[in-house]
């Protein structure tokens, strides 16, 4: 094992308190979040059971970290209702939508502009235009 997976490796939980364990090197019988959704089974309430370890140089905490649950405890996914689908649509549907002048995109908009792009442009001054007026004025 190499310096890099053996710092990592820590069955017992004495130098960090949960077990911990190499990337990729988990038992079977442990699995992260998205493990368990992709076999339709979520977490239910329990406790953290071990973790996997990647060293980092460049992240501040020198690690990266995923918590593994125990596969045997999981409880299935709650199934989506009826309340629940049209709260997601209504959501979906205000993302699409510009508050600016109200128009219904098949897209979502950009979070950053706030509106479509249509409404963005229209509030900014173009650069050309701007320089062209700038320098009539001399």
């Amino acid at each position: 094992m190499g310096t890099a997976y053996a710092k990592c490796y820590d069955p017992s939980g004495a130098r960090y308190g949960v077990p911990t364990f190499p990337w990729r090197l988990a038992p079977d019988d442990l699995a992260t979040r998205r493990q368990l959704r992709a076999k339709g089974l979520r977490p239910g309430g329990q406790p953290i059971a071990a973790q996997v370890m990647i060293r980092q140089r460049g992240r501040k905490s020198g690690a990266k970290v995923a918590y593994l649950y125990r596969v045997d405890k999981a409880l299935p996914v709650r199934p989506m209702t009826s309340r629940k689908w049209g709260a997601l649509a209504l959501a979906m549907l205000a993302r699409r939508t510009c508050p600016a002048c109200g128009v219904i995109y098949s897209y979502c908009l950009p979070t950053s502009l706030g509106m479509c792009l249509l409404c963005h442009d229209a509030q900014q001054p173009h650069a050309a235009h701007a320089a062209d007026l700038q320098g009539s004025t001399r």
